[in-house]
């Protein structure tokens, strides 16, 4: 243990940079889970209810218009993250990143000031659009996060930088859950009870704004556009290198080996190149089926109504439902801190997803079975086995299904494709996010215990999905992830999968060190011709100072 501690410490150290860069951009995600442990909580307190006239309405209206605030979020977020790649390809992923933050900081103020001077009926039409409107920043930053950060971090710590992300989501969880408990426990009835969580959420897209400005733009969009001195300067600073160190220039010239012929696509061109061939397509697809079984998992069903579920298990008061709701908040952002520390690297991604859906899975069929057994809400011993069960989900979701589905299609995708990839992954995400919070209020009412049912079967499907489709991509650098779909991928997955060879016998897949040997150059333009050449040698070079080093030295590309 003490071995491994003194290792991580080294690994911060050495960089530190890489570090910040994340920790900068990943501000947004605290925005993203803020959002969505925001409204949860505070569409539950009396003083919101009795100030947009939910009080009057009937149960079943005031579970439509529940429903309609919380899920106006999730549309603004899907038109957002649709169109990141354009403005992320056309401006650049940094100035994209600060855009995102800006426009979530005018949406949140907006929120924070709906219905004043005007009737509850205008200001409920002004908190919509000002949910929209913000849900188009966040939208923003969830597609442009993953994208920028794979595309800085060094591929040592790659997933741990990618996997920043979760933490950020669970750390907005987590801070707006304890808020919406705080006003609910310390300030009275009234406006500034609900105003002060949507005032509080500024804080962070300030941040995100803040920190941005003292980061460098992705290299691999600077390659793209042809700043290649830029590239260097940015692949330096992540690396704490000098521009002319062979780290530096091995890896800038595998990056240029790699866009030569696919410079400055534009967005059409690139969704249409995303379906060139079978490979390609499979590719940019895996970051949008991650994202889609993410969401039927289940985690944003508990994260949005978390306070009415913990309702329905015995927690009779609003304070004690949303007391519960911020132990659910911290418990994910304990465990998703260590799983970033120390299972990401070391169990690489298919074992944490294939585990992970596994678990969570198996707590969902116990909800499940306990509410189909026990409809009603008095408390009986297993009714605390079941709150532990709760607990135990957001455990194993942060295990595996958290953030790993970014950390996979952030890494699987083409680099001149990833972009759109990751921006089509992130629209899935949005629309499937409010597909479920649309549907989960009606699923209680109307087939209760079939909804935890429902979670728990997706999840045991996404695992034997990632069991037999998903080769490991841990280790490898992304200009190598090509690789491994080149060939064999069933064969690939299975031998990468736990207890895989049981269903091999005798086969295997053909190896990435023989794809890459038996890689052909290729057919360019003739202008393209020396200049390929050139970057293939480079590359090249690459490849075999990387053999030569692979006994006792590190890698020396960077990313």
């Amino acid at each position: 243990m003490a071995t491994s501690l003194k290792r991580e410490l080294r690994d911060i150290i050495q960089y530190r940079n890489a570090y910040l860069l994340a920790f900068s951009a990943t501000t947004g995600y605290v925005c993203f889970g803020w959002e969505i442990g925001l409204i949860g909580g505070v569409i539950t307190l009396p003083s919101f209810q009795q100030y947009f006239g939910l009080l009057s309405e009937s149960a079943s209206a005031r579970a439509s218009l529940s429903a309609n605030i919380v899920s106006v979020l999730q549309a603004g977020g899907f038109f957002g993250a649709l169109f990141s790649s354009y403005f992320a390809s056309r401006f650049g992923r940094k100035p994209a990143l600060i855009a995102s933050g800006v426009i979530y900081l005018i949406g949140s103020i907006i929120q924070s000031t709906a219905g004043i001077g005007t009737s509850s009926a205008v200001g409920l039409k002004v908190l919509y659009f000002s949910r929209f409107f913000g849900g188009m920043g966040v939208g923003l930053m969830s597609a442009l996060v993953p994208a920028y950060v794979s595309e800085c971090a060094p591929r040592a710590i790659r997933g741990r930088c990618t996997g920043c992300i979760e933490v950020s989501v669970g750390l907005g969880n987590m801070l707006a859950f304890w808020v919406n408990y705080s006003v609910s426990l310390n300030i009275s009835p009234g406006q500034m009870q609900w105003r002060l969580p949507f005032i509080v959420q500024i804080i962070p897209g300030a941040l995100l704004v803040v920190f941005m400005l003292f980061q460098p733009e992705s290299p691999r969009w600077l390659v793209e556009r042809g700043h290649y001195d830029e590239a260097a300067a940015a692949l330096a600073y992540i690396a704490r290198k000098d521009q002319d160190d062979v780290s530096v220039v091995l890896t800038l010239g595998e990056i240029r080996a790699d866009f030569i012929g696919k410079h400055r696509l534009p967005l059409l061109t690139q969704f249409r190149k995303m379906g060139e061939s079978k490979i390609i397509f499979l590719r940019c697809i895996i970051a949008s089926v991650a994202t889609f079984f993410q969401q039927w998992s289940g985690t944003n069903a508990i994260n949005y109504y978390a306070p009415q579920i913990f309702a329905g298990l015995g927690f009779s008061s609003t304070s004690s439902a949303l007391f519960a709701t911020g132990i659910y908040g911290v418990i994910k952002f304990v465990v998703t801190c260590m799983t970033l520390a120390f299972v990401i690297e070391s169990w690489g991604r298919k074992r944490s997803l294939i585990y992970g859906g596994l678990a969570q899975g198996s707590m969902m069929l116990w909800l499940g079975g306990y509410a189909g057994i026990h409809p009603h809400q008095d408390v009986v011993p297993a009714t605390y086995v079941s709150i532990v069960a709760i607990y135990l989900y957001g455990v194993f979701f942060c295990l595996g299904w958290g953030f790993t589905p970014f950390v996979l299609g952030s890494e699987v995708a083409p680099g001149h494709l990833r972009m759109a990839a990751m921006s089509l992954a992130a629209a899935v995400t949005w629309l499937f996010t409010y597909v479920i919070a649309q549907i989960t209020p009606i699923l209680l009412d109307r087939i209760t215990y079939g909804t935890y049912l429902l979670f728990g079967v997706a999840s045991l499907i996404m695992a034997a999905w990632v069991y037999i489709f998903i080769p490991e991509t841990t280790g490898y650098p992304l200009e190598d992830i090509k690789y491994l779909f080149e060939r064999d991928i069933i064969l690939r997955s299975l031998e990468d999968a736990p207890l895989g060879w049981i269903f091999l016998g005798k086969r295997r897949a053909v190896s990435v060190e023989e794809l890459k040997a038996a890689d052909t150059l290729p057919t360019n333009s003739p202008k393209d011709v020396s200049e390929e050449l050139r970057l293939e040698d480079a590359s090249a070079r690459g490849r075999s100072l990387r053999t030569s080093n692979s006994q006792g030295f590190n890698d020396p590309l960077i990313i």
